[in-house]
């Protein structure tokens, strides 16, 4: 289900239609051209040539840069934020801060069933006990069904993040959704995440500074000690390392 939480600032262009064997080549070509470029750059392209069929998803953690980013060439953009119902209170803070600062349309993804609803059917506290099902029930079925209306999407995945993302190219082809995706800021460090946002004043999720490199659902999200992994703090304990989302 998808909730408009702002009107998009102005009508933003829409492209023809595209086939998915057209989509493929378009990100293939782009793959190619943009192997070695900046993240406005690779927006700047995307927003010529996707228009309103372009998304942005936003977890609310540092990767809100990328807002700001693709709202400078396409104000209006839609940002996806999944509202799994487990984030803490600091996400939703900086998802009120963001739609408040950026000309973006913030559309909120929700799952099909509320955490009541979820807990009736299969138990209090799923991501306890399977948290791979809870995970597809609440972020991967909801944000499958929602990018299906657009051709591209934006994401804040990082080489550094983990081995599954070191070969991330800044424009790729989504096997998965049938679509193309980008990620621009694929090259950036941490360091150099944070600082964009401090010169620009994107707001960023407080809990960065408080020991959680990476956010993500609050009983599934820990603090990450001096020297760990920066994801060590994700489903801690479990092989899981991955929501789903990116695989």
């Amino acid at each position: 289900m998808k909730i408009q939480l702002t009107p998009p600032p102005r009508d933003l262009p829409t492209p023809p239609e595209r086939t998915p064997e057209a989509l493929r080549t378009l990100a293939e070509e782009a793959g190619e051209r943009f192997a070695d470029t900046t993240a406005e750059e690779v927006l700047a392209w995307a927003g010529e040539v996707f228009g309103d069929k372009l998304a942005v998803a936003c977890s609310m953690a540092a990767d809100t840069v990328l807002s700001h980013l693709a709202s400078q060439v396409l104000p209006g953009v839609d940002v996806l934020f999944l509202e799994t119902g487990y984030h803490f209170p600091e996400t939703h803070a900086t998802r009120d801060a963001l739609q408040q600062k950026l000309p973006i349309t913030l559309i909120e993804v929700t799952p099909k069933q509320t955490v009541a609803e979820q807990d009736a059917e299969y138990g209090e506290k799923l991501h306890d006990r399977d948290p791979a099902l809870c995970c597809q029930l609440r972020k991967v079925e909801p944000l499958n069904a929602t990018l299906a209306g657009y051709q591209a999407w934006v994401t804040g995945v990082r080489r550094e993040d983990n081995a599954l993302r070191a070969n991330a190219k800044l424009v790729e082809w989504d096997e998965t959704h049938h679509m193309v995706k980008l990620n621009p800021i694929a090259g950036w460090t941490f360091d150099e995440v944070i600082t964009y946002a401090e010169d620009n004043l994107v707001p960023i999720n407080p809990l960065l500074a408080d020991g959680y490199p990476s956010i993500g659902c609050a009983p599934c999200t820990r603090r990450v000690a001096p020297g760990e992994d920066p994801r060590a703090g994700r489903w801690a304990g479990l092989a899981k390392t991955e929501c789903g989302i990116h695989l």
